[in-house]
């Protein structure tokens, strides 16, 4: 007996092991080959902690506050920094409030600094940031004209780039969503194409804009793609994302796309391949490679950053939470699959109707383990003139906030 029991523990073992392996050779089977190519290092990431970053938010409150010049930046949303050659940080904009802005009380006797109704509102702008992270001037706005008539340019990511392939002269390439005046449900614009804009180096002149990708013969606009809400450096490519508005009036859930353009060569149409479900192609018509149009999905602005092996993706959350919440995704390679939804936040809002969007991380204020993450903010209907109004009574309440991130 005692050998027959000491026989069957025996086989057991060999049994669960031998189950074991089978197991692990069908999880690596089914596994995506792109999971399996993650390399080291990657692996699940989550929010483990975060905390508001009063100081760089005051920041921006500070110089929009500031009454001592009437043609800078006041407030605005869609912000993206870069950090140039010689140290400084240039922060870009979309719809962006100008003019002078007026202490406390308003003129209805609320606390709040306001400016006039009639202040001027340009498309998008440019604000200098010092080496020690102060604010200084406005570059002349908008630093990028409108295409043509009932159409306009915002800028997203952009990178400092070799002037040509092997050159040592640098400039700063910015990438552009062109968007055209439309009907319900386009309240934001029907886009139009992704275009990159060259400024010089070190003094920011626009030099030139390029159409990459033109998406009107795309008729179904819901269906076009814009590429540049985010850009990640990985080895000898820059992976630009973008994503469709698929429910262009509402919150998410749209779809994300990825490209990928040899680093230095964003301005090079010909360079850029787009990822149609399979492999990468140009000229290709790009495939999602996350959203299912109901529980997962992104906002039409998401960012992503790369944390070791892993590449972790930051946008609003789907639904009525989307006003509010951000959450995240994961994944071992930029076509995924990713990985998702994960642990969401809700990051501090202003009192009253309004809701948080387009959330960026900004690496150039990052380090030491901490992501540093803006969310902008508008009043919920931003299309009245009631949210004009309400901007205008209250300036604080259309600018960028800022978080401080850790992951785990």
């Amino acid at each position: 007996m005692p050998d027959d029991a000491g026989a069957r523990r025996r086989n057991g073992t060999g049994l669960g092991i031998l189950l074991a392996l089978v197991c692990a050779a069908v999880l690596l089977i089914a596994l995506p080959d792109d999971d399996r190519e993650g390399g080291a290092g990657c692996g699940a990431r989550t929010v483990k902690s975060w905390t508001a970053d009063t100081k760089v938010t005051g920041e921006f409150a500070r110089y929009g506050d500031d009454a001592t010049r009437t043609d800078d930046w006041t407030g605005g949303d869609g912000t993206h920094s870069l950090r140039l050659p010689d140290g400084r940080v240039l922060w870009l904009f979309s719809d962006t409030y100008l003019g002078q802005v007026h202490g406390p009380p308003n003129p209805v006797g609320e606390s709040y600094a306001w400016r006039d109704t009639s202040a001027p509102l340009v498309r998008n702008s440019a604000v200098l940031m010092s080496k020690s992270g102060r604010l200084e001037r406005t570059l002349p706005a908008p630093l990028f004209p409108d295409p043509g008539s009932g159409q306009w340019r915002w800028p997203v990511a952009a990178r400092v780039e070799p002037r040509s392939p092997g050159s040592a002269e640098q400039v700063v390439r910015v990438l552009l969503w062109t968007r055209t005046t439309g009907q319900a449900p386009w309240i934001y614009g029907v886009p139009t194409a992704t275009e990159v804009a060259t400024l010089s180096l070190p003094g920011l002149r626009l030099e030139g804009v390029t159409t990459v990708l033109d998406q009107r013969s795309v008729a179904d606009a819901s269906r076009r793609v814009l590429f540049g809400t985010t850009a990640v450096d990985d080895g000898d490519w820059t992976y630009v994302f973008g994503g469709d508005d698929g429910q262009a009036a509402s919150r998410p859930t749209s779809h994300a796309y990825v490209a990928r353009v040899p680093r230095g060569r964003l301005a090079e149409p010909g360079a850029w391949e787009y990822w149609d479900g399979s492999e990468w192609a140009a000229r290709a018509r790009p495939a999602a490679v996350l959203g299912d149009g109901q529980r997962e999905g992104v906002g039409s602005a998401f960012t992503v950053v790369r944390e070791g092996g892993t590449y972790v993706l930051f946008t609003m959350a789907a639904g009525t939470e989307g006003l509010t919440t951000i959450t995240s995704y994961w994944a071992c390679s930029p076509t995924g699959p990713w990985h998702g939804p994960t642990r969401s936040f809700s990051p501090p809002l202003p009192p009253g109707e309004v809701a948080a969007y387009n959330p960026q991380t900004h690496p150039t204020l990052s380090g030491d383990g901490r992501l540093v993450l803006s969310y902008d903010v508008n009043w919920l209907d931003a299309t009245g003139v009631s949210a004009q109004a309400n901007l205008s009574r209250n300036v604080s309440l259309y600018r960028p906030r800022f978080v401080t991130l850790r992951l785990t």
